[in-house]
């Protein structure tokens, strides 16, 4: 590697080298290393090796739970992981086998990914064109393989430039607390005016808020656990299918909880994570992206030991109402869906877009109409559960909009174009200001509709197809996931749209 200072210093700031992180990712004695001895050299003019500084990429084939990844590090020993050290063939085949045999690629990023230095120039001679000749063929793969395998990435200390964008242009990321990302560091920033950290600038509350980054972890033992925990949800490939894991979890488990987990007063909050715990099988929740977006809940779930892809409003954040941020969610984790053929289950509680100025100033609207998009564009199997609000245009973006899915309403569950909260005044203006007692006329109109918006009239007229008995929730999500595992298509998706 680096010699014996580097790694030793790499130990002493608490960090594992490359290949102790692949040893302790991967199932044990599995890693078969492509160009281990591959490096830069230099020989005297008998050609005998004087020097040799290893390249400072690790790649090749391992495990995970029997399964075949492709795994890709970066060595920090080695000149910090830039470009000066590094073959740039060693990351592009590591992209090309996880292409060309349909696996998972997991990357361990530290430094710059094989990124520049301003050391390069000296060092080769002349100036890098970013994306020269033969260069756009690493890009283009880091980026197509999120259309094609589940792509893992691990932020591992200090990740900059391009290392950063190896990092985002993932299925799921997750950094320690003790990492940093950013497109440039400190130094860099400095001649900006900002005079900052490297946890300042980029450390794991900046972006997990951003979404630049899914989830922070305190120890990489913690996010090589994740990691492999993320790809068991999923297919090796677009090509095949999620895989079914057991389940001792009784599909016809009924928790009591769930009678009282709405409050009957509609503007009391309540936690959501608990009845999502209540209804997929014991322990299979696994959220992502939990810091961003905050309105709308996240994860990876089991049903009967099925995998779906579960969203579920969140009321404690704007009440549920969806954000920029929130649409921006949904957009990713659709198209996620819809890349690894995922039945989605959304638990809803929304009671439209997010307004006011700074909702405007987001544009929302905007957002808004990509996830409505998003999710009529979608063709996996879907079923909805309506915990509480369905209002606006936001509440229209609960389904598909052209095909047949699932939806069940609890008892708790009232909708409508807009809430009658605030609806009322401009509704009912002029028969309010002509009362002799517009407060008790405001009174006597809310009353009066509020018997109208019981979702038993609803459903009178089949605008809703069912209102159940909330404990019968799991078992109606684990018919859905059993009625939706034969209907599933592998191979690329018709209509996606998947972005990193």
């Amino acid at each position: 590697m680096g010699g014996v200072d580097k790694v030793k210093r790499q130990h002493d700031q608490g960090r594992l080298t490359v290949r102790e992180r692949i040893d302790r990712l991967i199932d044990k004695n599995s890693f078969h290393e492509i160009g281990a001895i591959s490096g830069i050299a230099e020989y005297d003019d008998n050609s005998e090796l004087k020097h040799l500084t290893p390249a400072n990429c690790v790649f090749g084939r391992g495990r995970i739970d029997g399964r075949t990844v492709v795994v890709v590090g970066d060595d920090f020993t080695v000149r910090g992981g830039s470009a000066d050290a590094s073959i740039s063939a060693k990351p592009l085949m590591a992209e090309e086998m996880a292409h060309d045999l349909r696996l998972p690629i997991i990357r361990v990023i530290e430094g710059s990914g094989g990124g520049g230095s301003v050391k390069t120039i000296e060092t080769r001679g002349a100036a890098n064109l970013p994306g020269g000749v033969g260069g756009t063929r690493w890009y283009w793969f880091t980026t197509a393989n999120m259309a094609r395998v589940p792509v893992v990435a691990l932020g591992l200390g200090s990740v900059a430039g391009l290392g950063a964008a190896r990092l985002a242009a993932s299925h799921y990321s997750v950094m320690t607390r003790n990492s940093a990302m950013f497109v440039a560091g400190p130094p860099v920033v400095k001649r900006l005016g900002q005079d900052l950290t490297k946890t300042e600038l980029g450390g794991a509350e900046i972006q997990t808020r951003a979404g630049g980054v899914d989830d922070a972890v305190d120890t990489e033992e913690e996010a090589f656990e994740r990691a492999r925990r993320f790809l068991s949800y999923l297919p090796s490939s677009v090509y095949d299918l999620p895989p079914t894991a057991p389940c001792s979890d009784d599909p016809e488990r009924a928790e009591e909880s769930l009678l009282k987990a709405v409050p009957r007063n509609r503007r009391q909050v309540y936690k959501m994570r608990p009845i999502i715990d209540a209804v997929v099988d014991k322990g299979s929740f696994f959220e992502v992206n939990a810091n961003f977006g905050r309105p709308i809940i996240t994860g990876l779930a089991r049903l009967e030991g099925r995998a779906v892809l579960l969203l579920a409003s969140d009321p404690f954040h704007y009440g549920g109402s969806w954000t920029a941020e929130a649409c921006q969610k949904v957009v990713r984790w659709v198209d996620f869906a819809e890349t690894f053929h995922l039945p989605v289950v959304y638990l809803m509680d929304c009671p439209g877009f997010m307004i006011g100025l700074e909702a405007e100033k987001s544009a929302t609207i905007r957002h808004g109409v990509r996830a409505m998009a998003a999710v009529n564009q979608s063709t996996v199997p879907w079923c909805t559960i309506i915990v509480r609000n369905a209002f606006g245009v936001a509440g229209v973006v609960h389904q598909p909009a052209n095909r047949y899915s699932m939806r069940y309403a609890w008892p708790s569950a009232y909708w409508g174009s807009l809430p009658l909260e605030g609806g009322i005044e401009a509704a009912y203006r002029a028969d309010i200001d002509a009362a002799e007692d517009p407060a008790a006329k405001l009174k006597e109109i809310e009353e009066r509709l509020n018997k109208l918006r019981s979702p038993f009239r609803s459903a009178e007229k089949f605008w809703v197809e069912e209102v159940i008995d909330p404990r019968k929730t799991r078992s109606l999500l684990c018919e859905f996931a059993r009625l939706a595992e034969p209907i599933r298509n592998v191979g690329p998706p018709m209509n996606m749209s998947t972005r990193p």
